[in-house]
């Protein structure tokens, strides 16, 4: 036996159904899809998301997830242990030294500190929003809390 006379079982291999090639070939005239009808026409159909006129699922589902609130305000966080690191003793914490410092990257974003952390350095802080944790904090050291201007 040789590579050459290597041949499929016989029945294991079909031809294709070669569709509308003519009547003798037994699929040609309607090509299978029948007389008339919807599916007989090229195009012809339902598209894929269609649930036989019911509302479609993709269209019954809101267009975007969850609820957006347009009026949330995003505070830039700021920890106490980041204050101690960065600050020496008496120094003004406000959102121009934060800036300078390199700890937020603009002034007009609304920073808030929060109390992670230990703080040793008396501080005054000056910005829009302070945890509870990080006033005690802070307060202990020997430092305030003061308003934002």
């Amino acid at each position: 036996m040789q590579l050459n006379d290597l041949r499929p079982a016989e029945g294991s291999r079909k031809n294709r159904k070669r569709i509308g090639r003519g009547n003798s070939s037994g699929h040609g005239t309607t090509a299978g899809r029948g007389t008339k009808g919807q599916l007989s026409r090229s195009g012809g159909g339902k598209g894929a998301g269609f649930e036989g006129g019911q509302q479609p699922l993709a269209m019954r589902l809101p267009k975007l997830p969850g609820f957006r609130n347009p009026n949330r305000v995003e505070y830039a966080p700021v920890n106490v242990a980041r204050l101690q690191e960065v600050f020496e003793d008496g120094d003004t914490v406000d959102a121009e030294s934060l800036v300078a410092k390199g700890i937020i990257k603009r002034t007009y974003v609304p920073v808030k500190v929060l109390g992670d952390g230990e703080l040793t350095k008396k501080l005054t802080v000056r910005v829009d929003k302070v945890s509870a944790s990080a006033k005690t904090k802070i307060e202990a050291a020997g430092g305030k809390v003061e308003p934002a201007c």
